[in-house]
């Protein structure tokens, strides 16, 4: 931010844009202490998140219904072979996973592009962030004067992150594509930053505590581990870790069940022409099924009365020995407790595993643990958590209103962020980030021209003698302060040269020698001009690491002309 900007903020937005709800927090930066959790969806209060879920014409050019509001209701107990529900599009949902590392047959399937489905929701709610900020300070201008935090998972690469500033951009969340006025924090930070809060007060309040962030969404689970420094700031003492195993998984651990009793041609013709009766069932077996499920009571069931919550399923049974045995059953289909335990299964000892590989990973003590997101509230979860690691850490809680966690810490984070700023005009030292380090999740470098010497590979030899190699700058696994800068110096290679270019490149491996290495993937691009001539005119390439966005920098050490850039990706792939 210019300084301007930074004087200008007074308003914080904490936007947590989930794989199945979204939510937001907002405060004036005049009162910290009084940070609001958005409970009003469409008219209806109480709810800290909606769905993330969008509604199309029937060109799916425009949005009819977003959130809740987009699922549809119960169908009708008087069936037509004709469902009504084929006059309207199906929902479009779960297009945040589109964003992650996932095997394609893991993704659903969509009807449009899921970059305008993402940039369609965040417009959505983007209008109720700007419409409750206008009720509550009429005299606040939205661009000028609100600092907007936007969430994001924690395996999340740097494209993706390019993705969603796009998004956010052509959603008209910042007036400004490069706009500073939105930066980004991971979701298991903005977690770690709420539970600190909650520290307060505890025997654990003190520096050197280290404690665990699992962050339990619908579509993803993020953790951190994170050492207390002082009363109000994090450090970060090992990488960010997560995967795709939330509690949307659960629901397709359930689809596969149904689909062993009832065969999968019933349950495909579901989907593709009752979607959302299909939708409706998942939210029946939720309420009834999985959230009263705690593992304590051995004569659990769930009752799936098929006439009842979902009766156009039965026209699409024709297997004869199949219907024969629903029939006696009344089309009931009861999910006792090992079966509901086999659901729970393969998504709950996943999660058990990535807690155990972060704990191995952080080599020192981890005095707590909490569990946030929505899956968080899970009794089942809880007690297999526990069971697991109470013998290796004393405290496992779950915070005050876990599902708010996420939006609350990044408006905390945000606040902290327009404090450091304005610490870094005023030089006041009491001032501080709340986010004091970050472990790089990538090696990061440069591509840079070498004299080709005897040793090096022939084919590599350019035609004027040179050597493309990659130069590393930070490696993966390294701890960097917030700002802290990274820097390799530059000259030209001839006496004539106009201008260098640099080719920033960035590898999950912790090393690199070639920029087309396997897992070798470009960030970005950018040239720095070079007045004058000779080889003497030097260029002081940076990067600042530590928050969520890199940027560099080159200084021309002859004339002192610093340019700096983030980076743009070909977001067309």
């Amino acid at each position: 931010m210019s300084s301007e900007n930074e004087n200008n903020i007074r308003i914080i937005v904490g936007l947590d844009f989930g794989t199945t709800y979204s939510g937001f927090a907002y405060c004036h930066v005049s009162d910290k202490n009084n940070i609001c959790s958005n409970d009003n969806w469409h008219g209806e209060i109480g709810q800290l998140k909606t769905n993330t879920v969008l509604q199309y014409d029937d060109e799916y050019n425009n949005v009819k219904l977003w959130g809740a509001p987009a699922l549809a209701k119960k169908q009708n107990r008087k069936i037509k072979k004709q469902n009504d529900s084929n006059s309207s599009n199906k929902p479009v949902e779960l297009f945040k996973l589109y964003l992650g590392d996932l095997l394609d047959e893991l993704k659903p399937k969509l009807s449009i592009n899921y970059k305008k489905a993402i940039t369609d929701y965040l417009r959505e709610i983007g209008k109720l962030i700007k419409e409750t900020i206008a009720t509550r300070w009429p005299k606040v201008d939205y661009f000028e004067n609100v600092l907007l935090i936007l969430t994001i998972p924690a395996e999340f690469s740097e494209k993706s992150k390019a993705i969603m500033r796009i998004c956010a951009f052509n959603a008209g969340l910042i007036n400004e594509e490069c706009s500073t006025n939105l930066q980004f924090t991971t979701e298991p930070e903005a977690a770690a930053v709420y539970c600190m809060e909650k520290l307060e007060g505890h025997d654990l309040a003190k520096p050197g505590t280290n404690f665990m962030i699992v962050d339990c969404g619908g579509g993803t689970i993020d953790l951190t581990t994170r050492k207390l420094i002082n009363n109000d700031q994090l450090g970060e003492i090992t990488e960010r870790t997560g995967d795709f195993s939330g509690s949307t998984f659960i629901d397709a651990e359930f689809i596969k069940y149904l689909r062993k009793v009832l065969g999968d041609e019933p349950m495909d013709l579901l989907r593709d022409n009752n979607y959302g009766e299909m939708q409706y069932l998942i939210q029946h077996f939720c309420k009834y099924g999985k959230i009263p499920f705690t593992g304590d009571d051995p004569d659990f069931l769930y009752e799936l009365d098929i006439q009842d919550t979902v009766p156009i399923l039965k026209l699409y049974v024709t297997d004869d020995k199949i219907r024969e045995t629903l029939e006696k059953n009344e089309w009931i289909i009861e999910i006792d407790f090992e079966i509901m335990e086999l659901i729970f299964k393969p998504v709950v000892q996943n999660i058990l595993k990535l807690i155990n590989v972060q704990l191995d990973n952080t080599r020192e003590t981890c005095s707590a643990m909490f569990l946030v997101g929505g899956f968080s509230e899970s009794k089942y979860l809880q007690k297999k958590v526990k069971q697991k690691f109470s013998s290796q850490i004393n405290n496992i809680s779950v915070p005050h209103q876990p599902m708010a966690a996420i939006s609350r810490g990044a408006a905390i984070y945000g606040l902290s962020i327009r404090l450091n700023d304005l610490n870094n005009i005023r030089n006041d030292d009491n001032m501080k980030c709340v986010i004091s380090s970050r472990v790089l999740k990538y090696t990061y470098g440069v591509k840079v021209s070498y004299k080709w010497i005897q040793g090096d590979p022939e084919r590599r030899k350019t035609s004027n003698g040179r050597i493309e190699k990659f130069e590393c700058l930070a490696k993966r696994g390294t701890k960097m302060d917030i700002n802290q800068e990274v820097t390799s110096s530059h000259g030209p290679q001839e006496t004539n040269q106009g201008n260098i270019g640099y080719e920033l490149y960035y590898t999950e491996k912790y090393d690199g020698i070639y920029c087309d290495d396997p897992g070798m993937k470009l960030l970005g691009k950018f040239r720095i001009d070079l007045p004058g001539s000779g080889l003497d005119r030097y260029v002081l390439f940076g990067m600042t690491f530590g928050k969520m966005e890199i940027i560099a920098s080159a200084k021309n050490k002859q004339t002192g002309q610093i340019y700096k850039t983030t980076f743009k990706f070909d977001l067309d792939s």
